[in-house]
């Protein structure tokens, strides 16, 4: 059987917007192997988003647990989830969340020099993820001079600068054309294999669904049994 990198069970999470309580999981368990390729999909306000945030250590859940690698996330100090958001996990949002300001090398070289890890070797793992994803003659260019796509592939390399055994991407198609979507996914999928991590998307699209190993369809905030 495939090694279980990370687990959940019973999980639930309320938001209360003024007078509304607003129920977004109503417990969801899920586990996940190593290497997998699992698609989370459901339409909006399934709770898709919000099961990956919470799988990626971004929010936390009102009840359930979360384990990764035996251990639960409810029970990390806060510097160890931090470095657990940083340095095990990989996030790929739908906005790219580029800091407008750096260079495309610079913006793959940050979440490195967060994880404090020397500049001759960020850079250097920086420029190696750029060409593989395709942009090595586009590392001085700073978001706006970059297309959408571009600026995924960008994020994508940044994703993957601390060597995540997680990579949790967010509507990563949702801003791209058809074509450009596609070619993110492919990206995606052969990144997967070759860092040897494991891929866990939100989407609401079943083309890209499709690509996946697994489908894990969210209805109405409960996982739906087929």
């Amino acid at each position: 059987m495939s090694e279980i990198v990370l687990s959940a069970s019973g999980l639930k999470k309320t938001y209360v917007m003024g007078s509304r309580t607003l129920e977004v999981l109503r417990g969801v368990d899920v586990e996940i192997a190593r290497g997998d390729f699992v698609a989370l999909r459901g339409a909006s306000g399934t709770g898709k988003s919000t099961l990956l945030h919470l799988i990626g250590g971004l929010d936390t859940p009102n009840a359930g647990e979360i384990i990764f690698r035996g251990e639960k996330l409810s029970g990390y100090s806060e510097s160890k989830l931090t470095y657990f958001r940083n340095c095990r996990v990989g996030f790929v949002f739908q906005a790219y969340h580029l800091l407008p300001e750096l260079t495309a090398l610079e913006n793959v070289c940050l979440s490195a020099r967060i994880a404090r890890i020397s500049a001759d070797v960020a850079e250097k793992r920086a420029r190696e993820l750029l060409a593989r994803v395709g942009l090595n003659a586009r590392e001085d260019h700073k978001p706006a001079e970059l297309s959408g796509g571009e600026q995924q592939r960008v994020a994508i390399a940044r994703a993957l600068i601390n060597e995540p055994e997680l990579l949790l991407a967010d509507e990563p198609t949702g801003n791209l054309d058809s074509k450009t979507g596609l070619e993110i996914i492919e990206l995606l999928n052969t990144l997967r294999v070759e860092k040897q991590t494991t891929l866990v998307i939100a989407t609401h699209d079943e083309k890209v669904a499709a690509h996946a190993q697994r489908v894990i369809e969210l209805v109405d905030g409960r996982i739906a049994v087929k």
